[in-house]
């Protein structure tokens, strides 16, 4: 599967002078491939077409998150936020070009992580910043920060929006609690904490009080839910 897509990705990237080395992942649908791009170490992201989709609106919808996640990505990073340079952009063949950042992902290191509680700090005060502004990850994890030389980075917007939605706020946020509590529950209280501290030097005390209620009123509804779903199972 792998070697098919990375014979896709050099094929398409040859026509952007572009020299692919090795596919980094796959998920639903994208394809994230290293590469080196006009003698820089890139990442490639291409947008898979979904054959079960009408052709004119999966070409459609591929350009817009395209361009929607480089617009993220450039905006997050006026605001400070440690996140890849998006470098060149074309949304109608779904592919976006991006530096590439060397480093494990966060969820990979973090129990040996000695620092761990001030990386957790320094992603809740962007996640701060960037909800300040009316952007949202959309998929918040411990899974999409590198811990890097340089310091620490979020990536993958591909999910996210501009919103200044109270609960898409708190979905993002509960996010990266529930992955800290599915890879590392016995850290999970202390880091969520220094998380949240981070986000209120960004935002403030009310603005994290008000997210953390609707994290909590979130949980309440996953458990709510789950729980129907068990007794339903036992009838």
């Amino acid at each position: 599967m792998q070697d098919k897509l990375l014979a896709e990705a050099v094929w398409l990237l040859e026509q952007y002078d572009a020299r692919a080395e090795r596919v980094l992942g796959v998920g639903a649908e994208a394809v994230v491939v290293k590469c080196e791009w006009r003698g820089f170490e890139a990442v490639a992201k291409l947008r898979l077409a979904k054959p079960y989709r009408d052709p004119a609106l999966d070409a459609l919808l591929r350009s817009k998150r395209t361009a929607l996640e480089a617009k993220l990505m450039f905006e997050a990073r006026k605001l400070g936020v440690a996140a890849p340079a998006p470098l060149f952009v074309d949304a109608e063949e779904g592919l976006l070009i991006m530096d590439y950042i060397p480093g494990p992902r966060l969820r990979d290191v973090l129990a040996r992580l000695e620092s761990r509680e001030e990386v957790f700090e320094t992603v809740g005060f962007y996640a701060g910043l960037i909800h300040g502004r009316g952007i949202v990850h959309g998929d918040l994890t411990a899974a999409n920060v590198i811990v890097s030389e340089g310091g620490v980075y979020v990536i993958d917007f591909g999910l996210g929006a501009f919103s200044n939605d109270l609960e898409e706020q708190g979905v993002d946020v509960h996010l990266m609690l529930r992955s800290l509590e599915s890879t590392h529950p016995s850290l999970a209280p202390q880091l969520y904490r220094a998380f949240m501290r981070g986000y209120a030097k960004a935002r403030g005390e009310e603005a994290r009080r008000l997210v953390e209620s609707k994290v909590l009123e979130i949980r309440r509804r996953g458990r709510y839910v789950a729980e129907r779903r068990r007794r339903a199972a036992l009838a």
